[in-house]
């Protein structure tokens, strides 16, 4: 039994809610006593902790480490979940495991990418970006030229307009929180501001909008409002420190932070300062989305707040009854998260969670709460709220406003695949087993 000192303000708190959730309130009981009540340990294990044996690592020296360094061999089924692998000259979609990391950056060797005709293999000391069109002076910029300037840090989500796609099935489907929602990742980003290297252009007061253009085979390029340019648009060299992954947009990157992922166009050669959109396939159809009655959106920039539970889900089953942690990430486009609360029971009760420190806007938050499961079915889920005021809607919102999918027998809707962010609900059964479900 764990040991009353450990657990005396740990049993002061009730419940926050039904089927045995507690609230962010657990968490100022102390990290020892917190832990000593959820794995049943006592303080006096530390003695026994001192008569430790040798296994066969302690017996030998190790593995010299490497000039860059990779994950232990253990940790070989961290990888993303790739659409297309063989490369066949078609769209390939990589999704990161966010049910197998934690914390509230991605690595970069697991950050999602969408490539229509694969990374192209640009030699960084030939490749230039041109910035012309309505400007005092057009200019031409190697990478050498933008390492001289004044380089700033900003940590960014990228999310693919289709995330979490499979959630507009009428069914629920049978996957992972990776098959759902690996189209979305975050990391810091490192680069020049936009504004700097249009200070040295000139903007000329008729340009309403860029238009961004990328290097690779298909020469993909979409339209940004000025508004957004001038506001924090980054021209990104680094991803978390490193130069930026090939499938990222190597060697440099339009970062967008809270847009549509399609827009941040990767290895970016151009950008023309023009009075209106160019109105490209990919803003034209790709990525307009229509409403039930006909209408569509004839833009839609805004990733919009979001939670999704990481742990338990699909595949991270519970192995017994218990106290266990629920954890997820939370993001929007329009500021820092400033609450998530968290359901066992499908929604009818809700306890807040413990943001992790520190909290940017436009970013990853992880929530974190303690939860006993009695062993009985419960049913997970989370929302999300930022410093605006926003909110994640329910299931049931989302859908009457914007659709079901085509595909539903009888119905004349429209297949809504893009900008779902409303709940996602894990069931878990008698047995510990996690699986999707719409509640």
């Amino acid at each position: 039994m764990p040991d009353k000192r450990a657990t005396s303000r740990w049993e002061d708190l009730q419940p926050a809610a039904e089927n045995g959730l507690f609230d962010r309130r657990a968490f100022f009981t102390g990290g020892a006593a917190l832990a000593a009540a959820m794995t049943g340990y006592s303080f006096s294990e530390a003695a026994r902790a001192q008569t430790l044996t040798d296994d066969p690592w302690s017996a030998a020296p190790g593995t010299p480490t490497g000039p860059y360094e990779s994950p232990s061999r253990f940790e070989n089924h961290v990888v993303r979940q790739i659409t297309n692998p063989n490369g066949e000259p078609r769209g390939q979609q990589s999704k990161t495991p966010h049910h197998l990391i934690d914390g509230t950056f991605t690595p970069n060797g697991l950050h999602s990418v969408i490539s229509r005709t694969g990374a192209p293999d640009i030699d960084p000391d030939r490749h230039q970006l041109v910035i012309h069109g309505l400007v005092r002076q057009p200019l031409r910029f190697t990478l050498d030229r933008l390492m001289r300037y004044p380089m700033e840090s900003r940590f960014a989500f990228v999310e693919c307009g289709g995330n979490s796609a499979p959630l507009w099935s009428p069914e629920a489907m049978d996957a992972t929180v990776q098959q759902l929602h690996g189209l979305v990742s975050c990391a810091e980003w490192t680069g020049i501001p936009l504004t700097t290297l249009l200070e040295e252009t000139g903007i000329d007061p008729a340009a309403k909008w860029i238009i961004a253009e990328g290097s690779d085979a298909l020469a993909p390029h979409r339209s940004v409002p000025m508004g957004k340019v001038l506001d924090d648009a980054m021209i990104a060299l680094f991803q978390n420190g490193e130069r930026i992954m090939p499938g990222n947009g190597y060697p440099m990157r339009l970062l967008l932070p809270g847009w549509e992922g399609n827009m941040q166009v990767k290895w970016l050669r151009r950008i023309e300062l023009v009075t209106q959109p160019s109105m490209s396939i990919y803003e034209a159809r790709t990525y307009t989305q229509i409403l039930p009655g006909g209408d569509a959106y004839k833009f839609h920039f805004l990733q919009e707040v979001k939670s999704f539970i990481t742990r338990p889900s699909p595949t991270v089953n519970l192995s017994e009854p218990g106290f266990y942690e629920i954890s997820g990430v939370a993001y929007s486009a329009t500021g820092r998260i400033s609450k998530v609360l968290v359901s066992a029971d499908g929604g009818q009760t809700w306890a807040e969670a413990a943001l992790q420190d520190p909290v940017h806007p436009k970013a990853f938050t992880r929530f974190r709460l303690p939860w006993r499961w009695d062993g009985g079915p419960a049913v997970l889920q989370s929302r999300a709220w930022d410093e605006s005021g926003n909110f994640q809607p329910t299931r049931e919102q989302i859908i009457a406003h914007r659709g079901v999918a085509s595909r539903v027998p009888g119905s004349t809707n429209a297949f809504p695949n893009q900008h779902y962010n409303g709940p996602t609900s894990w069931s878990v059964d008698e047995a510990g087993e996690v699986k999707h479900v719409y509640a």
